[in-house]
């Protein structure tokens, strides 16, 4: 039997397999705890079985959470499938409400591979390593997981025979989804930046990343599944937006053809802030935990030191730690079992990264001492960095996606006696019981690198607390 017993996810009886009427193959179903059933398209069953892609199973979508949040143990793996499914549901939608856009099966299995593929780039411990190590390790260095994420696409088509399943311009349609055009912006760019669909479907970029508000069904998903793993409620509902999605042709000051977009009905905007309101509450209770964020700065410390002396093998040669993503062929080899590989080892080069990692494992954490609003006077802060000796700093920043921003002004609605006609939304017209007074803040938190005695833990919060009140900065909070 071709039927493949240790399937992905927990796949139903073979007897559950449906055959695809375009390719006369079978798909397979998945059980997925936050959507069900899910039916994969087979093009998307061989992507999943390729060593690129099974990578993800060792990739913990929430970093270092896992060590406060004993649920938040789900990895990349499972949230790919989730966004693939959300996203072909999202397309077939569409494309029954409105047939005149002339959205096709390939327009929809290219939304879904997408879908599927827009995490192959993360590293280890997903944002640590692209948001924290990376920068630290190669200062002045622009990379983005999402340029990983196309460079692994192209080399898992390639290693595994799969390129033929595509045309060359899907291929490059499913990359512009990903990570949007490939081209760098000049001031000669045409005015459409993509080549893998023409401008009248425009509205197909907006489904797997949508770069013009951040609404799009990868959030749909992590904020779901994020949520199920954290034990708190998820307050938005995805399928009422995509219930309620309509794609209208959106014309903008200057552009008189105008774009077709993803529109969605006037009475869901409040939906559409909770969506936000959950994304904020989530980064406060836990991507942004206090405890969590100095477990990423030890481990981002960790692997710093451990740079040069973890190795992968690429295509021509071996590289350290840092250097594997220019190569697919080594990026391959590297998930979170590299902690387990520092804090396993007996070399003398790794001991130093390893006593960080065995301080982790048995929480002997930095000791936190407070945290203030990041618009406080920087000459202020620097002093304050030089009185403390040893000590660390974290920054971290809260926002709905888009910094300072309201990504609702991006979005464009319709009213139901008018369904093709889209409008913005004023701050007027949205209660004030849900629309936030700022959309962005920054907060810079502070811990001592070495440990400390009760005794000199108090009397270092109490030197934090003496330089609040110096300052006199309100905002500032302390933690006893």
């Amino acid at each position: 039997s071709n039927f493949h017993e240790n399937r992905c996810i927990h796949l139903c009886n073979p007897s559950d397999r449906q055959i695809d009427e375009q390719t006369n193959r079978q798909k397979e179903v998945f059980n997925d705890p936050v959507h069900g059933h899910v039916e994969l398209h087979p093009l998307l069953c061989k992507i999943i079985d390729t060593p690129q892609f099974q990578r993800l199973r060792n990739i913990k979508q929430l970093g270092g959470a896992y060590y406060v949040y004993p649920g938040a143990s789900h990895n990349r793996f499972e949230h790919s499938i989730g966004v693939a499914h959300l996203a072909g549901q999202f397309a077939r939608t569409l494309k029954e409400r409105q047939l005149e856009l002339g959205i096709d099966d390939k327009d929809i299995l290219c939304v879904e591979v997408a879908g599927l593929c827009h995490d192959l780039g993360h590293g280890p411990f997903s944002h640590l390593f692209d948001g924290n190590f990376i920068p630290k390790v190669r200062p002045g260095h622009k990379w983005k997981h999402e340029e990983a994420s196309i460079a692994m696409f192209d080399h898992l088509m390639r290693e595994n025979g799969l390129e033929n399943e595509l045309d060359e311009d899907d291929r490059v349609f499913i990359k512009e989804m990903i990570f949007g055009p490939l081209e760098p912006e000049t001031s000669e760019r045409k005015e459409w930046p993509y080549k893998g669909r023409t401008k009248d479907k425009s509205f197909l970029y907006e489904i797997v990343s949508n770069k013009r508000n951040g609404i799009d069904v990868d959030k749909f998903d992590y904020f779901a599944r994020d949520c199920l793993h954290l034990g708190m409620k998820n307050s938005f509902d995805h399928c009422r937006f995509i219930k309620f999605a309509r794609v209208c042709k959106v014309a903008e000051d200057g552009q008189p053809d105008g774009e077709w977009q993803i529109c969605i009905r006037d009475k869901e905007v409040s939906n559409i802030y909770e969506m936000f309101h959950t994304r904020s509450r989530l980064h406060r209770r836990a991507y942004q935990h206090k405890t969590n964020k100095i477990i990423e700065l030890m481990i981002t410390e960790a692997f710093e030191k451990a740079d040069k002396h973890i190795r992968r093998k690429g295509s021509d040669r071996e590289l350290i730690l840092s250097e594997t993503i220019d190569d697919m062929e080594a990026y391959t080899k590297l998930t979170d079992h590299i902690f387990d590989e520092i804090l396993n080892s007996s070399s003398a080069d790794l001991k130093e990264a390893r006593e960080i990692l065995q301080k982790v494992v048995t929480r002997k954490f930095y000791p936190y001492l407070g945290q203030i609003k990041r618009h406080i006077q920087y000459c202020i802060f620097k002093a304050f960095i030089h009185y403390l000796s040893k000590n660390k700093n974290s920054i971290f920043k809260i926002d709905f996606g888009m910094k300072h921003k309201n990504p609702i002004d991006y979005l464009r609605f319709y009213k139901k006696d008018d369904s093709n006609k889209a409008f913005r939304f004023s701050d007027d017209q949205v209660s004030d019981f849900v629309l936030p007074r700022v959309f962005s803040e920054q907060w810079i938190r502070f811990y001592c690198r070495k440990s400390l005695t009760n005794d000199d833990l108090k009397a270092a919060r109490e030197t934090f607390e003496n330089w609040r009140q110096t300052v006199l900065h309100p905002e500032v909070t302390f933690s006893s």
